[in-house]
């Protein structure tokens, strides 16, 4: 799961909109907000596993807490794993409201959406790119925007009124359920570009303050119990973190509009007003007293009209634990729900009390039979166990949304995607170039392997240098990869574990692969079989380049029997 948060500087102060990759969370309440951070957290007698969800710990907590099961599903999903930033979906999470100029107020979610669209990586994938760039995310990002390829956005907004509201048998304020797509379609009302990176890291990044009680008129927050939590828990985070209570004067965190306010001194205090007044209401008069705040520009609070007792419970509404759960799973293809099944089993594996494992299975046998079945079959439990206690029956009659699947929403062309070409001494300088000119035609990258950082001297004596050597430029970081070899080339590339790392890896990811006729006896080499499926494509003269990329926007062979 990655955060997604964005400040906005608006003519009125700061909005802040803080939310996720993924558009539910674990929890409703936010008093559980401490032990899901702890569960996941390395177990503190141990300090490890470091970074990882696969322990008791975290699965305890999790089989314990039916609410997270939608959350999970999406964790467990290939959402958790995506391929960059630059195709990573951004939420709100919460519904927020909307208020007009008139007083009328609307709900609202808030989406963000990628121009480039959305990819992932497999778990393998994902293991590997780790070992071999840790700063794999970071590294994408930065070369993207210092090449010009400026990573976008869409603001989308899901608008709707209270009868829109009333219409579901969920409550709309329950952070673990959605409103479908297909229902309410998410509509673009604006776009984020980041066309420049931060000029001093850890003034602009290390002591920004996100925070979701920042907001400004016309945006108000719904009683979605869980975020008014957040609205409490935000800024003690931000006071802890960054030491003193003037932690918004620092440039990061500062309006960029004209504001004025009575407060004043304090730890790092660097703004401080002049004048006798520093409180409101004063005697002294505008000049001397200081600002005043108008009844036509003040900030207005919705009206909203509340009835009935105030207590702490989880009402009937939210008590449906599983339903959108399913609805996540069904949604997706069959590659993506194998993914799904393959995540938990892995996870569950490394927990050594079994109880948690049963646990879990109980709680997917009220999500999908087949799902809980597979899973339970991938730990080696003898039994199904007895499904979890439901408070609410799941139902099985919602429709699939086909707008929560990757896969049924692919990219239009490999814009954005980075091709790997690995070259031999003496490639063809007609291939490379032809293959250059069309990835780049593409709006994709291009970057070269060799055996030597060195490069490679191409068939009419020029030298090409290379991105990566061999061994540290694996098929993993790459979309697509293509191999101009040549006979002595491919007799070097036998003898060296990298060459065949990097062309297995590729066939096991499912990644469409150009290449010459001599990269046959590598293939050989490394067992994959005489009979090449449709995602390699021959490149026996310059023409095959446009076959190779137009293939290749489909990101994935998935039709390769014997993939990971």
């Amino acid at each position: 799961m990655r955060g997604f948060a964005v400040k906005f500087y608006t003519r009125e102060g700061n909005w802040d909109l803080v939310g996720n990759n993924i558009p539910v969370f674990f929890i409703r309440d936010a008093i559980k907000f401490p032990d899901v951070i702890h569960s996941v957290k390395p177990e503190p007698d141990k300090e490890f596993p470091q970074a990882q969800s696969a322990h008791d710990n975290f699965w305890d907590f999790i089989s314990l807490t039916p609410e997270s099961m939608h959350m999970i599903m999406w964790v467990m999903s290939d959402r958790a794993i995506p391929r960059s930033f630059r195709f990573m979906q951004g939420f709100g999470v919460h519904t927020f409201r909307l208020v007009n100029a008139k007083g009328e107020s609307s709900f609202v979610k808030f989406h963000w959406k990628p121009k480039l669209g959305l990819q992932s990586v497999l778990w393998n994938e994902a293991v590997k790119i780790n070992g071999a760039d840790p700063d794999f995310h970071r590294r994408d990002l930065w070369n993207a925007i210092q090449s010009g390829a400026f990573p976008e956005w869409e603001l989308c907004l899901q608008v709707f009124d209270r009868d829109f509201a009333d219409s579901f048998d969920f409550d709309v304020l329950d952070p673990t359920k959605i409103i479908p797509e297909e229902i309410l379609p998410a509509e673009p009302v604006g776009r984020l570009v980041l066309n420049r990176m931060p000029e001093n890291f850890f003034a602009e990044t290390e002591q920004v303050a996100f925070m979701t009680q920042n907001i400004v008129p016309g945006i108000e927050f719904s009683n979605d119990p869980l975020l008014q939590g957040r609205n409490f828990s935000y800024l003690d985070t931000q006071l802890k973190r960054l030491g003193s209570p003037n932690f918004v004067q620092l440039p990061i965190n500062a309006p960029k509009c004209p504001f004025h306010h009575f407060q004043q001194d304090g730890h790092m205090a660097f703004q401080n007003p002049r004048g006798r007044a520093n409180y409101e209401p004063n005697s002294w008069g505008p000049e001397i007293g200081g600002p005043r705040e108008t009844a036509e520009r003040g900030f207005h609070t919705f009206p909203e009209e509340a009835e009935g007792p105030k207590v702490r419970l989880r009402p009937e509404s939210f008590a449906d634990h599983y339903s959108r759960a399913r609805q996540f799973y069904i949604s997706q293809t069959l590659i993506e729900q194998r993914h799904i099944a393959d995540a938990p089993v892995f996870e569950l594996s490394k927990c050594e009390f079994p109880p948690i494992r049963e646990r879990m299975v109980g709680h997917l046998l009220n999500i999908d039979a087949d799902l809980a079945q597979t899973v339970a079959d991938g730990l080696g439990l003898t039994a199904l166990p007895t499904p979890a206690s439901a408070a609410v029956t799941p139902r099985t009659d919602l429709p699939a949304s086909d707008m929560l699947s990757i896969l049924k929403n692919p990219p239009p062309s490999l814009e954005g995607r980075k091709i790997g070409v690995l070259v031999t001494e003496g490639a063809d300088i007609e291939m490379l170039k032809a293959l250059q000119d069309a990835i780049v035609a593409e709006g994709a990258v291009i970057e070269i392997i060799a055996p030597t950082i060195g490069g490679v001297t191409l068939s009419d004596g020029t030298l090409q240098p290379a991105h990566h050597k061999l061994d540290g430029g694996p098929s993993v970081l790459f979309d697509a990869v293509a191999l101009l070899i040549t006979d002595e080339g491919v007799l070097s590339l036998m003898k060296l574990p990298p060459a065949h790392d990097f062309v297995s890896d590729a066939y096991a990811h499912y990644k469409f692969l150009g290449f010459t006729e001599p990269a046959a006896k590598l293939f050989k080499k490394i067992g994959l079989p005489d009979d090449l499926d449709d995602g390699f494509i021959a490149l026996n003269q310059p023409g095959d380049m446009e076959g190779f990329i137009t293939a290749s926007r489909a990101l994935r062979f998935w039709d390769r029997p014997d993939g990971a």
